[in-house]
């Protein structure tokens, strides 16, 4: 999801994550800014993202009213940019800049259909210029400035973002695991699944960087512990990446500061990650002012997942 994913279901050749997944914990960051979870597992959210919150909902409610199950989700690799969850939030924002979007998900068992509660879902994304927080050192973006000490137009030597190709594995792409280079972590959060399977994020549009479309990550966490530190144990069921049409992306590209970027895109079709299946693949249901994308979007879709599986992934 983070470069990073398809449906094939190939092995993914990869040095492991030096992190026990299998024993992962949410830490809860901020001094005085403890999140209790109680029973019933929900906060409360700001009267502003609460109204986002119903509208994104009901998409979310509607789209899947007419589907009677789903297949499993493609499984893809989470790319070199993934930081095991430490910010236990639905707001990821942050103060980047970018077109408002809500992120309506909803998770179920793929095989009983029946709504997954408690699940603890991540997402995290590169800003407006293609840079991903906590590696704002090797994913250089698209700004139209070259990276400091280096001359314009000459490579490093080093590839930035996520390969377009994954060698042994056929281009199923995803790149090696990196160790964060700063301690920032914007657009990054983890939150739990309501007991209708639902989860809502209010984030920005992604932009793009060199060798992927536009996406965002994702990665579902069942069969764990909700405690008033975070999320324990369990298993990874689901790595993904969600993605957007071309038509919005074009839209999204002509507003600042997507419009600054210098970086040549990859569409949608000539992504190596994306396996053009559509909403199997993560290609998101979206909904949005086609005469002014600026004022948001509310990107919706429902993940088809094996609860029993271990999907790291990594």
């Amino acid at each position: 999801m983070t470069g990073n994913q398809t449906d094939h279901q190939q092995p993914v050749h990869e040095p492991k994550h030096k992190k026990d997944l299998t024993r992962r914990k949410v830490v809860v960051a901020g001094a005085g800014a403890a999140v209790a979870v109680g029973a019933a597992g929900t906060l409360a959210a700001s009267g502003a993202f609460a109204g986002e919150m119903s509208a994104s909902a009901a998409a979310s409610s509607s789209s899947s009213a007419s589907e009677a199950c789903y297949k499993l989700t493609s499984e893809t690799t989470e790319g070199p940019y993934y930081i095991d969850a430490d910010k236990l939030r639905r707001d990821i924002t942050e103060d980047k800049e970018g077109i408002p979007l809500t992120l309506a998900l909803k998770v179920i068992d793929s095989e009983t259909c029946k709504p997954i509660a408690d699940a603890a879902v991540d997402i995290w994304h590169c800003d407006a210029l293609g840079i991903y927080s906590g590696y704002e050192a090797s994913s250089t973006g698209g700004g139209g400035t070259a990276p400091t000490g280096a001359p314009s137009g000459t490579p490093s030597g080093t590839p930035t973002g996520e390969p377009p190709s994954g060698g042994p594995t056929g281009g199923t792409g995803g790149g090696v695991h990196q160790e964060p280079t700063d301690d920032e972590r914007y657009l990054r959060g983890t939150w739990k699944t309501d007991r209708h399977g639902q989860v809502t994020f209010k984030t920005i549009f992604p932009g793009w960087y060199r060798g992927r479309c536009v996406h965002i990550h994702t990665k579902v966490h069942v069969n764990g512990e909700w405690t008033d530190a975070g999320y324990e144990g369990g298993n990874t069921c689901h790595t993904g990446q969600f993605f957007f049409d071309e038509e919005s992306v074009l839209a999204s590209a002509e507003v600042e500061p997507y419009s600054t970027s210098t970086t040549e895109r990859t569409t949608l079709t000539e992504d190596t990650i994306y396996d053009q299946s559509g909403t199997t693949g993560g290609l998101l249901k979206l909904k949005y002012n086609k005469k002014n994308i600026a004022k948001g979007v509310i990107g919706s879709l429902t993940m088809g997942v094996d609860p029993d599986a271990t999907n790291d992934n990594n």
